[in-house]
């Protein structure tokens, strides 16, 4: 048995999953509203007989390593460390070098956060640190929380520290605490004289820093404002969220992330009660960042940073009488430089199907500022936040004189820009048909030049429209639910497999996986005529592990049959066999309605070609083969 088998084996389902979410027993199974998307009616499944859990609305499921993976948003190798000691497995150790090294520049960074954040709390050198701090509103327990901390200005504090720990050059320099020195050999501090706000990964393991000049030296520093850590083996800016490990059941609780640009957002919001805020951690927001959101929520509302430096121009501006350059130049300052950094955030949140709005910090100021002002006027801020379309369409038009050809078209072209990054034709359509009223400019004209756009990115086939991908998946969907609803009862009312047979096709049914599964069953029944009566799973398994040789198939095969029993259970767990008998007619009759309406579309587009080419008998057998077909149709009683 391996360690995963092992630990799988020593922590019961049921009991685990109840830590996140209140399960109710429905027949032999358990059900709970799923914690991975909104629903009314419970859809999510937990075994305590096969040890697996499935939600029938999102799809999603599996054991008791993909559950804590999808709800702490944990890698596999992260699952594995969080679950052994739950299980009183003692893990061992693989691939030991590469291992070894990550787990010491862990330590390096753990031990680097635990220093500087003594030497803020106790130094007098960090008493300017101290006050900065307390004039932002920062609490003891707000400083204890974060462990945020100070580097003292001297060149080898810390690495003298860590030398003595034990800790090696290359520990050091490769966890991006120290720089190499430009002439001889040696290292120096990378952080000196600067108040550190350590970045944690969403399991709140210390990974670098980001770390702010102190107060008193803001107008000699030549380094910049902000330093952050490099890029290293552990930290990965790109795959952090700042907060993240502190914000995600908030944000699973209010099924919402507020994600902001600075770090002192993040933690005047947290100390304010405003706990579901994260901020990027850079001047832009990654995939990857989108995707650590969504495994908590769909809905994400951002909160910008004012322009300053374009404020202050527009106040000396005012100052030195010139009003009407300051309006001439206020839609730059206040669009189109806003607009550019906008994009960086929202992009990639389009491009992944999520919900955004956008929260327009009154006052002009950004969320720290705000907060420390009135906490009330940032929580109003986040009940009044404007849709992503309304954001949009307010900061191109709001003043526009959309009289003018060339601002229609000025216009047109940003928000095109905008929706060539929406993933939802939907919500495509929603755009257009907004851009088509503002600008009383034909939809026709908007999507033609949309095409335009799509075609100058790439090459873009009929079928791979939104439109016709979103047509394609709906009648997708609705085949394998049916098929999966067929095979759940033929498993569940294993008595009535024969007549199901005689019924049903292999290819009436939803993907290669399941009419494959529907040959193997039919071959098992046929093959075993001692278990007729009542489908066992283990013996079914047994028999498919000694006939079937791929792995792969044989892992995919098995695990559709436990989604199917868990199916089964949920749906038709008080259903009695006269009722079960007419479903299993009447899904039949509506996946043979759905192969006939196919195949008589096909055998329609070939007797289209063959009139074209004028090829009379041709067309009289293809006409006879639509009569028999519509026939067909219209003789199955489908409700």
């Amino acid at each position: 048995m391996d360690q995963k088998d092992e630990i799988k084996s020593k922590i019961d389902l049921v009991e685990f999953i109840r830590e996140y979410v209140p399960l109710r027993a429905v027949g032999v199974n358990f059900t709970a509203r799923c914690p991975f998307h909104q629903e009314k009616t419970p859809s999510f499944v937990v075994s305590p007989e096969r040890q697996i859990w499935k939600c029938f609305g999102c799809g999603k499921g599996g054991d008791v390593f993909s559950f804590i993976m999808e709800m702490e948003g944990l890698s596999f190798v992260e699952a594995l460390r969080e679950l052994a000691p739950k299980a009183g497995v003692t893990l061992r150790r693989q691939n030991a070098r590469e291992a070894s090294q990550r787990n010491r520049l862990l330590d390096c960074t753990e031990l680097a956060v635990s220093y500087y954040h003594r030497i803020l709390l106790e130094s007098p050198q960090a008493q300017p640190a101290r006050d900065y701090l307390t004039r932002r509103g920062l609490s003891e327990q707000t400083i204890e929380e974060f462990k945020i901390g100070y580097s003292f200005d001297s060149w080898d504090g810390l690495y003298l520290m860590l030398r003595k720990k034990g800790f090696t050059d290359a520990d050091i320099f490769l966890a991006g605490l120290t720089v190499k020195k430009d002439k001889g050999l040696g290292y120096y501090d990378r952080f000196r004289g600067r108040i550190m706000f350590p970045i944690f990964d969403v399991n709140g393991n210390e990974l670098g820093f980001s770390a702010r000049v102190s107060p008193e030296r803001e107008a000699t520093e030549k380094m910049g404002k902000y330093i952050n850590s490099p890029q290293t083996q552990i930290y990965d800016k790109s795959s952090v969220l700042f907060g993240l490990d502190k914000a995600k059941h908030a944000i699973r609780q209010e099924d919402a992330a507020i994600v902001v640009e600075g770090q002192m957002d993040v933690i005047s919001s947290h100390q304010a009660g405003f706990k579901n805020v994260v901020a990027s951690s850079g001047t832009a927001l990654s995939a990857n960042q989108v995707k650590m959101i969504k495994r908590y929520t769909n809905n994400i509302l951002f909160s910008f940073d004012v322009d300053v430096a374009g404020v202050s121009a527009a106040n000396r501006q005012i100052e030195e009488g010139k009003v009407q350059e300051v309006v001439r130049n206020a839609r730059i300052v206040d669009g189109e430089d806003r607009l550019g950094r906008t994009h960086k955030y929202i992009y990639p949140a389009m491009s992944q199907e999520v919900n955004i709005k956008v929260i327009q910090v009154p006052g002009g100021k950004d969320p720290d500022e705000c907060i420390r002002h009135n906490p009330d006027d940032f929580r109003q801020a986040i009940k009044s936040a404007q849709s992503i379309i309304d954001y949009y369409f307010s900061q191109i038009f709001n003043g526009l004189d959309t009289n003018k050809v060339e601002n229609k078209k000025q216009a047109a072209a940003k928000i095109l820009s905008v929706v060539t990054h929406i993933a939802s034709s939907i919500e495509q359509d929603t755009w257009l048909r907004r851009l088509s009223e503002v600008l009383f400019v034909h939809e026709d004209s908007l999507r033609e030049i949309l095409r335009r756009r799509y075609r100058e990115r790439r090459p873009m086939r009929k079928s791979d429209s939104p439109a016709a991908q979103t047509s394609r998946r709906a009648s997708q969907n609705q085949a394998e639910v049916l098929t999966d609803s067929l095979l759940a009862l033929m498993l569940k009312f294993f008595t009535y497999f024969e007549q199901a047979v005689r019924m049903v096709t292999p290819e009436m049914l939803a993907g290669a996986l399941r009419q494959t599964f529907y040959k193997m069953l039919v071959i098992y029944y046929n093959s075993n005529s001692h278990h007729r009566d009542v489908f066992e799973s283990s013996h079914f398994n047994a028999w498919l592990a000694h006939n079937i040789k791929d792995e792969q198939d044989l892992v995919s095969l098995a695990e559709l049959a436990d989604t199917l029993l868990l199916l089964a259970d949920k749906d038709f767990y008080d259903l009695e066999p006269a009722a079960a008998r007419a479903q299993l007619q009447h899904i039949a009759a509506h996946l043979k309605r759905q192969q006939l309406s196919v195949r008589l579309l096909q055998l329609e587009q070939a007797l289209a070609a063959a009139e074209r080419g004028g090829g009379r008998e041709a067309t009289e057998h293809l006409l006879a083969q639509c009569a028999a077909v519509n026939n067909e149709i219209k003789s199955l009683t489908v409700q």
